[in-house]
């Protein structure tokens, strides 16, 4: 038995982000400045993308996002039910719909076979969300995107840094966002970022981002800018800081690094535990592909086992292991379930999941000695409590 609790996340903060920070805070220059352009330039330029918007969450990229492309009141837009409120209750800020579907039993991510069957007149959009860093099937859904002229906006809040067919994750969609929340694979602490090679829609985000005002507000407060500005549109409070942006460029730079420990980990856990028939562990992506390994979700065969998922946790919380559940399908939160009439029955695959889903630690500040001990320790209780 382990002596010291191992959390299911520590971010990775170095001294290059620690002294960055300082830099910044005696710069005089913390909120959105010339520490958040240049972020979004380094992030434009590895993601291969023509512009990149910062903002304060990945939830404010996806707002913007929606409204840029003209989502309005009385519109639909689909998503998954497994995935987080946050991709969800955007729909609801432009006072548009949100319809879920359901999800693919193996990856967990939104099952394309769903989409056609839920197309209505008043179908508008699509959001992708690629579940613990696994790509969607992006060439279905973009066919049927494309025939329906629907527009597709990825939620990307785990897959920094992923490819499908070659391309990263971040060119793919009309726009995709990523999150830089403290759990994620690069952090600002609190952020987010929109891509895409669209202009328009990328000066719309930037203008909407920081209420509304006229373009490049915050160098007003430069030699170059001037006191005079212009609300042109009733816009939000959704910048990011130079504070975080301190924090999120040299992130960036190490996002390889952190992608590599992170693949090695998600190996060693395939080693360790595929011969578990109690357990279905994440699909290896097919050539071409890159999965971020943002998460490493376990399934349970939990008729297999003389506990519940709930039990397990417990478990493996009792002997000093943090875990989570990625997610709660939105269709079995109170909201979802009683405003769009969801029922569980409506959701098989996903309802099905939610009951043997566990998400194991998984992040570079973690030792290989750590991942042989949640290894050793999932396979000892699997062992003690099989049927």
């Amino acid at each position: 038995m382990r002596n010291h609790f191992l959390p299911f996340h520590v971010p990775t903060i170095g001294e290059e982000e620690v002294q960055e920070v300082v830099a910044t805070l005696r710069s005089g220059w913390l909120t959105t400045g010339p520490r958040v352009k240049q972020f979004e330039q380094e992030f434009a330029h590895y993601i291969g993308c023509q512009q990149a918007v910062a903002v304060n969450s990945g939830t404010a990229a996806l707002h913007l996002a929606l409204e840029a492309v003209g989502i309005a009141e009385g519109d639909e837009v689909l998503l998954p039910t497994m995935t987080f409120t946050a991709t969800a209750e955007v729909v609801t800020y432009l006072k548009a719909r949100p319809v879920l579907l359901d999800c693919q039993p193996d990856t967990l991510n939104l099952d394309p076979e769903q989409i056609e069957r839920a197309l209505t007149p008043k179908t508008r959009a699509i959001i992708p969300v690629h579940m613990g860093g696994r790509p969607c099937e992006m060439d279905r859904i973009l066919d049927i995107a494309r025939h329906y002229r629907l527009k597709v906006i990825e939620d990307a809040a785990h897959a920094l840094p992923a490819r499908y067919c070659d391309r990263m994750v971040g060119t793919i969609g009309d726009i995709t966002c990523f999150s830089f929340y403290a759990t994620k694979t690069i952090t600002t602490g609190e952020g987010g970022m929109a891509t895409t090679d669209n202009p328009e829609w990328a000066e719309r985000m930037r203008i909407m981002s920081l209420h509304g005002i006229s373009k490049d507000a915050w160098k007003r407060y430069t030699a170059e800018g001037s006191w005079y500005y212009e609300v042109l549109f009733p816009g939000y409070k959704y910048n990011l800081t130079d504070l975080a942006a301190a924090i999120g460029i040299h992130q960036l730079r190490k996002c390889e690094h952190f992608w590599n420990v992170r693949q090695r980990y998600a190996a060693l856990y395939h080693e360790g535990l595929q011969d578990v028939a109690e357990l279905t562990l994440p699909p290896l992506p097919p050539a071409g592909q890159q999965h971020a390994w943002h998460l490493y979700i376990v399934q349970l065969h939990v008729e297999q086992l003389r506990i519940t998922r709930n039990q397990f946790i417990t478990l493996l919380k009792e002997r000093q292991i943090g875990t989570s559940v990625h997610f709660i399908p939105l269709h079995l939160h109170p909201y979802y379930r009683d405003t769009l009439g969801y029922r569980a029955a409506d959701f098989p695959q996903a309802s099905a999941a939610f009951e043997r889903i566990v998400s194991l630690p998984l992040y570079p500040q973690m030792t290989e000695a750590d991942v042989t001990y949640v290894i050793d320790t999932v396979r000892s209780l699997v062992r003690h409590y099989r049927r």
